[in-house]
């Protein structure tokens, strides 16, 4: 039985991200697990309340179940820090470099963890043409991933066969992003490893009727996205993709939960990028691999909570 130290949690949801609708389907999973584990629990959405009105004297726990800005990029986390309330997930530091995807690139990179080659562009670069001189230098050729540097859920995520795609998508993008990653295409299958607490708990794979593992794959029915736990993998390179999720959750100074997402081709692993905030709804990947190997959503929620703490 799970030794219990928090009695009143506040489940942080909602916010005003592009994903806060999938956050608000998070946090109300969460709140219903928690209640069946017997917790006194309260939500709070920062759409309506500022982060400095919660009740600090009732609460002894926040459970983060935001999702994008503001909510998993160091922003909620310096508030919880400041109002010196334990709470779930990755901290500031962490949770700020896993979102900006260039820096975990290059941390990525630093620590050898293959991952795809890349350029930045922003506004004034893309408006001096400069793209076709870029891509040149770093040897790109189409197709290529264009996306935000600090999105998750693949928001703005767009896979560009030809210059004028790219040129006509990120004319798009720049209306709302300042900057942007553009990452060569690699095929390949596509594998997710959820990791609970700095350990490694299985690998999935997902084979999208669409051209990738886009937001409408993650998050609509219709999309039909196959799934299959476990990742069909031979056995050695199954155990090698949990070991570089796990180096890649160490590397970034994780707490809680994360799932990082992979690309497998030529025998090759290539990371994408590390999740600190992953998603807890019905169609989510981490509960799903934590049911597979005999954790219920009730029990992971709890043990996501009892990891909660002050200075992550």
């Amino acid at each position: 039985m799970i030794k219990r130290k928090f009695k009143n949690v506040l489940v942080v949801l909602g916010g005003i991200s592009g994903e806060r609708t999938i956050s608000l389907e998070s946090g109300k999973a969460c709140i219903k697990a928690l209640k069946i584990k017997g917790y006194n629990v309260k939500s709070f959405d920062p759409k309506f309340h500022n982060f400095n009105l919660i009740n600090r004297k009732n609460t002894d726990v926040i459970f983060n179940a935001l999702h994008g800005k503001d909510g998993e990029d160091g922003v909620a986390q310096s508030y919880f820090e400041y109002l010196k309330i334990p709470y779930t997930h990755s901290g500031v530091i962490s949770s700020y470099n896993a979102m900006n995807k260039i820096i975990s690139k290059e941390l990525f990179i630093k620590n050898k963890i293959k991952t795809p080659k890349y350029i930045s562009i922003d506004k004034f670069e893309f408006k001096q043409n400069k793209i076709k001189k870029l891509l040149k230098k770093k040897k790109f050729n189409f197709p290529v991933v264009v996306k935000p540097t600090n999105e998750g859920s693949s928001l703005g995520v767009k896979v560009c066969k030809d210059l004028d795609k790219f040129n006509k998508f990120s004319k798009n993008l720049f209306k709302k992003y300042d900057e942007l990653l553009i990452e060569e295409y690699i095929a390949g299958q596509e594998i997710q490893v959820a990791v609970i607490n700095g350990k490694p708990i299985g690998a999935i794979e997902l084979i999208p009727k669409r051209l990738f593992y886009d937001y409408k794959a993650k998050y609509t029915k219709k999309a039909k996205t196959k799934h299959i736990m476990p990742a069909k993998l031979k056995k050695k390179k199954y155990k090698e993709v949990l070991m570089i999720g796990k180096k890649t959750h160490n590397i970034l100074e994780c707490r809680g939960v994360t799932r990082s997402d992979f690309k497998f081709f030529k025998n090759n692993f290539y990371l994408l990028e590390i999740n600190t905030q992953p998603g807890m709804t019905s169609l989510s990947l981490v509960p799903e691999i934590a049911n597979y190997v005999g954790i219920s959503f009730e029990n992971l929620v709890e043990k996501i909570l009892l990891d909660a703490s002050i200075n992550r």
